[in-house]
């Protein structure tokens, strides 16, 4: 993203507000597409600072002593 660095909290808010303003149906075309293409940036600095938030837990896990759970595949074997 070209602006200054958002904290997770701001960009899931941004995005849940294009969600609600796409699922309303009433947008422009142009926008719409605009609107998508934001959302999908919100989506992945998410996504990065989820990733990111996990390798630092892991970390301080290992730090500790604590033994590392694979949040993939613990989340897969349901």
């Amino acid at each position: 993203m070209a602006e200054k660095e958002i904290m997770f909290n701001q960009a899931m808010e941004q995005l849940e507000e294009i969600v609600r303003q796409l699922e309303q149906g009433d947008v422009p075309l142009e926008e719409a597409l605009t609107l998508y293409q934001k959302g999908m940036e919100l989506s992945k600095v998410c996504h990065d600072k989820l990733q990111n938030a996990e390798k630092q837990l892991v970390t301080m896990m290992k730090d500790g002593k604590e033994v590392s759970v694979d949040i993939e595949t613990e989340g897969n074997a349901k």
